[in-house]
């Protein structure tokens, strides 16, 4: 009586002839195998960021196309800075569901600003209807809150989006205890 989300783990570039260990056949192959054993909603799991906007079209489009059915959820890291693209253009190729996070929650290991991809969205066919004053008032309780655990964040050696992500893959969570680990460390 339950419904099953299935998480395809996404990693490498898709959009990168070179990397053939983790193409777009593969993805689509396992989000067939995934639907054929009764997921109820498939996600693309973004776990270090890694997923470019390209790519995230393509993919989406991809399973889009061979299960119109099925409710495509998309988490993704910012790590890179790319995350609001991305998750515009996973909303483009037919994506139902994307993880964002109130703006002054969002960028770097956190899932991308709401905010930002509400704007971007706004007067499209894809505009939310979500009121930007709701998402400012928000986003300004949780930039007070957030101070409380300020010594506690990455923030103390990452100030921004860095998009050396593509090269080391480490996920957002584990990126950001690894940051904290390193800094306390000397």
């Amino acid at each position: 009586g339950g419904v099953v989300e299935a998480a395809i783990s996404y990693t490498g570039d898709i959009t990168n002839p070179s990397k053939t260990k983790y193409d777009l056949p593969y993805y689509c192959a396992l989000a067939d195998q995934l639907i054929a054993a009764g997921a109820h909603v498939l996600c693309i799991k973004d776990m270090a960021g890694l997923l470019k906007p390209a790519a995230a079209s393509i993919l989406v489009d991809a399973i889009r196309q061979k299960h119109p059915h099925i409710p495509i959820h998309i988490h993704t890291h910012d790590t890179s800075g790319l995350g609001v693209a991305a998750m515009i253009k996973a909303f483009e190729a037919g994506a139902d569901i994307v993880d964002v996070a109130v703006d002054s929650m969002s960028g770097m290991t956190s899932q991308p600003s709401m905010g930002a991809i509400v704007a971007s969205l706004q007067g499209s066919n894809l505009d939310t209807g979500i009121d930007m004053e709701a998402v400012s008032r928000y986003s300004a309780y949780w930039e007070q809150t957030r101070t409380l655990y300020g010594p506690f964040e990455c923030t103390q050696t990452m100030r921004s989006g860095n998009a050396d992500v593509f090269k080391h893959e480490i996920p957002g969570g584990q990126y950001t205890n690894l940051q904290f680990q390193s800094y306390s460390l000397g």
